[in-house]
């Protein structure tokens, strides 16, 4: 009989590359002071973009945790069961200083090329990124409390994973959770119910509900709740110092629209004992270190699934045929891909400034946090606000196969508005950048000196930062116009560094359709003069330069 399935015109896999050779991210690297990170981005890179790592990634997200709140017995055990897998990419993550290492190595150019590695990495999974992102951001917090930090800092640094209940300072390695929303509240943590009553001994006994708690099997959570001095914060670990279990109770796992391989959980504490980090009423100035690094990494995640979803497009429209031709040979697909091109290094470029102003504050220097305290509030609005957009124009390039859950694409989309939520949502994002502007005045000092490094650069730039001076003048109703504000101090900023760091045609292409007059809303209505050729191939996928 004649075969009647023979298979044509099909994309083959995208695997066997290098993830991290991204122009973009390399030239970022090497401009805010990590160039000699390169070699070890390119070996988690080729590790990144193996078939092997891609089916773990996929096989954490289609079979997530699972909650056994008791044993067989009828023992209450608050356990989460992840897939093996899991642990697989957490180990990797740990083991190249994805979570904590700028702590530990503190040398210049640490946070840039663990920023790097976020990106890289996370075109993976990127829900076992939010445990690892966390332990990140709670060293700085947990700084606030030197006896703390004294003892918990090496672990929290350390390249092991080390998986499994037990005392903490018994462990190898530990991860670092975040417990602050409740249902009342959500965002405003000052409503906040949960008690803390002095126990002794230094500790707290905490009791109360906690609406989101991302990743209930971590080690220690940095936890707010109200304490006789106010609102403050603490550090709560899972197993007490005498090996019994904290009275953490999970209640149940969320059942998320993405991000599914993570486990997000409620809480309930009762009694848990906690110590002190900082001052009694002082938690969410506490706190706001460890929100600050998760800000950034939401940025950086946000750029990492753009830049997953361009390379995949693109390495679709190379391979596929319609009508006779390539999809990449087809004008306005061309345009199209390009345009999701422009949106993802800009993206790249703005998160790994931002990198840069962190590693150098960190460092010592104090010019670079004001800023960072608004370029991150900026960047934080508007690049994970266009994440979604992306992912929906880039899974569509792919036709129905882009809807279809084996090409990852779905898993993309469902992936991209977390970054926009989490920390804040939009308008929390875009009043607190206002917030800054107005107590910190300096801020909008710092910003504005870093656009006019590239005055006179771009015509569209040069007319953009004009109307956004007028527009920062004038103080009425400035809350109701927050959003536009910083949608247009967010594209200036990014405007201004592609200008000067950019390749030159994603420069121009990128000022033209987002700074200029002519434009259009959706991708891929880039005006004519764009150098289409040069930006598509800065987003095809490479082989590995380094076995």
């Amino acid at each position: 009989m004649p075969a009647t399935h023979d298979v044509v015109n099909q994309v083959p896999p995208l695997t066997g590359h290098d993830v991290a050779a991204d122009p973009a991210l390399l030239a970022a690297l090497h401009r805010e002071g990590a160039g000699w990170a390169e070699e070890e981005l390119h070996e988690l890179g080729t590790l990144a973009g193996e078939r092997a790592t891609q089916d773990r990634a996929r096989l954490v997200e289609e079979h997530p945790p699972v909650l056994h709140t008791h044993d067989r017995y009828g023992h209450r055990v608050d356990e989460v069961e992840y897939h093996p897998h899991w642990h697989d990419l957490m180990t990797v993550a740990t083991a190249h200083g994805v979570h904590a290492a700028p702590w530990r190595q503190e040398r210049p150019g640490a946070h840039v090329a663990r920023a790097a590695k976020m990106v890289v990495w996370g075109q993976t999974d990127p829900g076992h990124l939010c445990p690892i992102s966390m332990t990140y951001a709670a060293v700085p917090a947990l700084r606030a409390q030197p006896e703390l930090a004294a003892v918990y800092e090496p672990l929290l640094t350390s390249s092991v994973y080390d998986f499994g209940l037990r005392v903490p300072t018994a462990k190898s390695g530990l991860i670092a959770g975040m417990s602050m929303t409740e249902k009342q509240g959500g965002s405003d943590v000052r409503a906040n119910t949960t008690r803390a009553e002095p126990a002794g001994e230094g500790w707290y006994a905490l009791t109360g509900h906690k609406w989101f708690t991302s990743a209930p099997m971590s080690d220690v959570f940095l936890t707010l709740a109200q304490a006789p001095g106010g609102l403050s914060c603490f550090l709560v670990p899972r197993v007490l110092p005498d090996g019994e279990r904290n009275a953490l109770r999970l209640q149940r796992l969320k059942n998320k629209l993405g991000n599914r391989s993570n486990a997000s959980s409620e809480i309930e504490y009762e009694g848990a004992l906690g110590q002190l980090v900082g001052e009694e009423g002082r938690g969410v100035a506490t706190i706001i270190r460890m929100v600050n690094m998760t800000r950034l990494d939401c940025t950086l995640a946000s750029a990492s699934g753009m830049r997953r979803g361009v390379v995949e497009a693109v390495h679709h429209a190379t391979h596929r045929r319609a009508f006779g031709d390539r999809l990449l040979d087809q004008p306005l697909m061309r345009n199209v891909l390009a345009d999701l091109a422009v949106e993802s290094e800009a993206a790249t470029v703005v998160a790994m400034r931002l990198a840069g102003a962190v590693d150098r504050a960190a460092c010592g220097d104090p010019s670079e946090e004001p800023f960072r305290r608004i370029a991150l509030a900026v960047s934080k609005y508007w690049v994970c606000k266009r994440a979604a957009a992306h992912a929906a124009e880039a899974l569509e390039c792919l036709g129905g196969n882009g809807y279809v859950e084996d090409s990852g694409m779905p898993r993309l989309y469902r992936e991209a508005p977390l970054a926009g939520i989490w920390e804040g949502s939009g308008n929390v994002a875009a009043l607190d950048a206002l917030r800054a502007m107005t107590r910190q005045p300096e801020t909008v000092e710092a910003y504005v000196a870093e656009v006019d490094l590239a005055a006179g650069a771009d015509r569209h730039l040069d007319a953009a930062v004009a109307r956004l001076r007028k527009d920062l003048a004038r103080p009425e109703d400035a809350s109701y116009r927050a959003r536009r504000t910083v949608e247009t101090m967010a594209l200036v900023l990014q405007g201004s560094l592609l200008q000067r760091h950019g390749d030159p045609a994603v420069a121009d292409a990128f000022c033209a359709s987002r700074l200029g007059a002519d434009w259009g809303v959706a991708f891929g209505t880039l005006p004519t003069g764009v150098d289409v050729a040069a930006v598509l191939d800065r987003a095809r996928p490479h082989a590995p330069t380094i076995r």
